[in-house]
């Protein structure tokens, strides 16, 4: 059933996004509480697609810091952070494994993504998924955006991109993903602006497994939150890895130069929740490449997931 879209007033009240059943940060600096509630976003399906932004293409320089993380960076930050807890993908047994059909032909694995650009958790959990991906294959067509900034919102102006016209390239894996919403607010429609629409495969991923039947730690009132990625159906992310407030205050360029250095505790974060996705994806991938998949930070990954 379609989710009904909460009021103008509030877009998101009882309805953003869970940053993974996590509950205390450690802000970069200092230590702060955020008293999180688990409020939901709920995904409306079956509106029409429109495109009311202008899509602004990432720049060559961020685009090369966040697809071309050191290998360094990845072991030597492995699977800690001391700015945030980091919620690595849930394993589920016993499902038809999820493959799609490459540019090239091949039949492979699929990765697929439910989100919206205007959820800040959604702008947390790009990065560390656009990073991971990275290292199985080629980014192209990725646009920069930022989480809403309207009132009300929570993590206001996260800073991120968007996979509206993303392509991803890869020998490994296939990548699908859909942006539902733009950020702006749309008061003829007392919600966002629709952007894309999930195909009814997708949909009926997101409907099953994006549900207390599946997700650890979650009601069936928090069915249906963003953002939403299925690993192959063998790992599922519902919510953010970590808390959007790691990002907070900080421009695209401050965190994606961050990046090349493992000492920031924002790096820690994103790369951490990286580590543990690219885990999730070895198997998928049989463990190639074999310098991911078996670089030190990956393998503590597998440990901690309990995977081989």
């Amino acid at each position: 059933m379609a989710k009904t879209p909460p009021s103008k007033k509030s877009p998101v009240k009882g309805g953003s996004g869970r940053p993974a059943g996590l509950f205390t940060w450690l802000a970069i600096g200092l230590v702060v509480v955020v008293v999180a509630t688990l409020v939901i976003i709920k995904v409306t399906s079956g509106a029409t697609p429109t495109t009311a932004s202008t899509f602004q293409a990432t720049d060559a320089t961020t685009l090369a810091q966040v697809t071309q993380v050191p290998t360094s960076v990845f072991n030597t930050v492995g699977i800690k952070s001391t700015v945030a807890p980091v919620t690595p993908p849930q394993a589920i047994n016993g499902q038809p494994e999820l493959f799609s059909t490459s540019s090239t032909g091949q039949k492979l694995p699929e990765v697929l993504y439910i989100g919206a650009e205007y959820c800040p958790f959604c702008a947390a959990q790009r990065w560390s998924t656009i990073i991971a991906l990275s290292r199985f294959g080629t980014w192209t067509g990725l646009g920069n955006t930022e989480s809403s900034t309207l009132p009300g919102e929570v993590f206001p102006g996260t800073q991120t991109f968007t996979f509206l016209k993303a392509k991803y390239a890869s020998k490994y894996l296939v990548f699908s993903g859909v942006e539902e919403f733009n950020n702006i607010f749309n008061s003829a429609l007392n919600y966002y602006s629709p952007l894309q629409k999930p195909s009814k495969a997708d949909n009926a991923i997101f409907t099953k497994y994006d549900t207390s039947n599946y997700i650890h730690g979650i009601t069936s009132s928090q069915n249906g939150s963003i953002p939403f990625i299925s690993i192959g159906n063998k790992f599922l992310v519902s919510g953010s890895s970590f808390t959007p407030a790691a990002l907070t205050g900080l421009s695209r360029t401050q965190i994606a130069t961050g990046l090349s250095d493992p000492t920031s505790p924002v790096t820690d974060a994103i790369i951490a929740s990286a580590n543990y996705q690219s885990a999730a994806f070895c198997v998928l991938t049989k463990n190639q490449p074999g310098s991911v998949c078996a670089s030190p930070a990956v393998m503590a990954a597998k440990r901690a997931m309990g995977l081989k």
